[in-house]
């Protein structure tokens, strides 16, 4: 009987452990590797072909808030946040960002470290450097709780490049 107790015990800290790490959590693999395919992917900083710099604020918008860029294209985004606030710059599909916004809901001191998000303390600069695989619409947001819903959000419209065809 005491082993029983013991086991349980133990079992039910472990479970604790795991969900008190997972809840103020790092987010690192955060998403599947289909919403890479639909958003692109990791760029390499050398093959970047432009950069595109983006002031983030504490009115609850990117500056500037439609980019275009072309299929296959590595762009280097240069984010700065020029608030008060910290603010983070996440690309996905919106449905994604949705998503993840209410997770970060509940979440608030969630880390996040992905190749396709940055988070930045107020006056902080930093970069995503990522590759457009595909024609379409990519999105951004900052997901900080309350902030999406304020309407803190973008859009990358990536154009298509006839006979461009990029590879995984």
């Amino acid at each position: 009987m005491k082993h029983i107790f013991r086991d349980t015990a133990f079992a039910a800290t472990l479970a604790l452990a795991a969900a008190g790490a997972s809840a103020s959590g790092n987010h690192t693999g955060g998403h599947s590797h289909d919403a890479d395919d639909a958003i692109g992917k990791p760029g390499v900083a050398t093959k970047s072909t432009r950069t595109i710099n983006v002031n983030m604020a504490d009115n609850m918008r990117f500056t500037p808030a439609d980019i275009s860029v072309k299929q296959g294209e590595t762009v280097r985004f240069v984010i700065k946040n020029s608030g008060q606030i910290k603010h983070e710059l996440v690309l996905g599909t919106e449905k994604e960002l949705r998503e993840h916004s209410e997770v970060m809901k509940k979440n608030p001191e969630m880390e996040h470290a992905d190749a396709n998000m940055i988070t930045l303390a107020p006056g902080k600069s930093g970069e995503i450097v990522w590759q457009f695989t595909k024609a379409g619409e990519v999105d951004f947001a900052c997901l900080q709780p309350g902030h999406y819903d304020a309407g803190m959000k973008g859009t990358v419209n990536v154009s298509h490049t006839p006979g461009k065809t990029v590879s995984k």
